[in-house]
């Protein structure tokens, strides 16, 4: 068995996207289904897939549930745990082992990837803006995500309330996250003209 297992996130009703976005087709197949081929070749053992297709894991009513669901799924052996939603189907084998060979050093609790923020970055109150924000510390998240299995099943277990990301849970029992470079092209599909840029990429 490798150290290695991946959960795909693919439960979400898409309200935004106007459907369960995990089902739209890129190249003739699901998101949810780039999502998983990427951790796969990427290096992961196994995937357990968390949705409302055949074979998949029932989904919880949050993210963090439909996680926490895949998590039970994953056998006690396994050592570290990637978390990737199917919305981002552009995610490339080698991000995956970017982020596995930076978690496998043993030093941190989990390993996210980040691309630095590029644009000018603005507070508003409504419409008004009201002041800028420094951008030289600030990154945008992408998955997969890859965590300690003891930290991330200890974190679903321990920290209450909801949260953004995996990674949050995480540092909330003080766990230490840092974070590799990310893809600019590794794109989460919200909205209908999500899709149609990450279908430009695709046939590019």
């Amino acid at each position: 068995m490798s150290d290695a297992w991946g959960i795909v996130v693919a439960g979400g009703s898409g309200d935004r996207f106007g459907g369960p976005k995990q089902f739209e087709l890129l190249g003739g197949e699901p998101l949810w289904e780039w999502a998983r081929r990427s951790l796969i070749e990427g290096g992961v053992a196994d995937v357990i897939v968390v949705g409302a297709m055949d074979g998949a894991v029932k989904p919880g009513d949050r993210r963090r549930d439909s996680v926490a669901a895949g998590l039970a799924e994953v056998p006690d052996e396994v050592q570290y745990i990637l978390v990737h939603d199917a919305a981002r189907p552009l995610a490339t084998p080698a991000l995956v082992e970017r982020v596995l060979v930076r978690l496998r050093q043993g030093d941190v609790a989990g390993v996210i990837p980040a691309n630095a923020v590029r644009d000018a970055t603005k507070r508003v109150e409504g419409e008004r803006v009201v002041a800028a924000v420094a951008r030289d510390d600030l990154v945008t998240v992408q998955t997969p995500q890859g965590f300690v299995a003891e930290a991330l099943r200890r974190a679903h277990a321990t920290v209450e309330g909801d949260a953004a990301d995996d990674a949050e849970l995480v540092a909330g029992i003080d766990g230490t996250v840092v974070y590799v470079e990310g893809e600019i092209t590794n794109l989460k599909v919200t909205v209908p003209a999500d899709l149609r840029l990450v279908e430009a990429i695709h046939a590019s």
